[in-house]
């Protein structure tokens, strides 16, 4: 028995080792594969157009109002916001003469006129607009040697103050001479007088 063992002692060693590699070989091919793993890239963000923001309105509110100055107001406001924001109408005011759901523009001016006055400045009227307005009224021009204080705060940028000391300088130095010489005048500069030239006048 003991010959036998010895003699096929490598027969058995090459099967158990035949074995052992087919057993490793089924374990191989039943593992699975390894996992890909694909890496997709975000979806583009969607650009938004951003709106842009209305600009505010520069306006210009003169005649009968408690304290006419330049004010401003946020879009979409109405000829009743820019009075309201001038202190509202004096009791001279003539409301009947402009149009006060009217919509404002920027560097619009919205002169409120008292009670029978005639004046040559862009009204925002009830039946058109100021821009609409006859040829001839448009034309009329403001003599400022011989005005009023009312009718020069008609003159853009022209409040009660600076009236006054229209009056009293052309009383203490004579008529003016010449439309420039409106700058002699203490708070009336180069920008206000470029603002009103077209509508004042030194003749009769």
């Amino acid at each position: 028995m003991e010959p036998l063992l010895e003699r096929y002692r490598w027969v058995v060693f090459s099967l158990l080792v035949l074995a052992l590699a087919a057993g490793l070989f089924t374990f191989a091919l039943r593992r699975p594969g390894p996992v890909v793993i694909t890496v997709l890239p975000p979806p583009p963000t969607p650009t938004v157009t951003p709106t842009p923001t209305p600009a505010p309105l520069r306006v210009y509110v003169s005649g009968a109002v408690r304290h006419p100055d330049v004010y401003v107001l946020p879009p979409g406001s109405l000829v009743r916001d820019a009075l309201e924001m001038a202190g509202g109408p004096t009791a001279e005011a003539d409301l009947e003469a402009i149009n006060l759901a009217l919509q404002l523009a920027d560097q619009m001016q919205v002169h409120v006129p008292r009670r029978g006055e005639s004046t040559s400045v862009p009204l925002a009227r009830r039946d058109r607009p100021a821009s609409s307005q006859s040829s001839s009224q448009k034309t009329r021009l403001v003599n400022i040697n011989t005005a009023s204080v009312e009718e020069l705060q008609t003159l853009p940028r022209i409040g009660p103050t600076i009236a006054q000391r229209i009056v009293a300088y052309r009383e203490e130095n004579g008529p003016f001479e010449r439309p420039k010489d409106l700058m002699k005048v203490k708070g009336i500069g180069q920008a206000t007088f470029e603002a009103l030239r077209d509508q004042i006048t030194v003749g009769p």
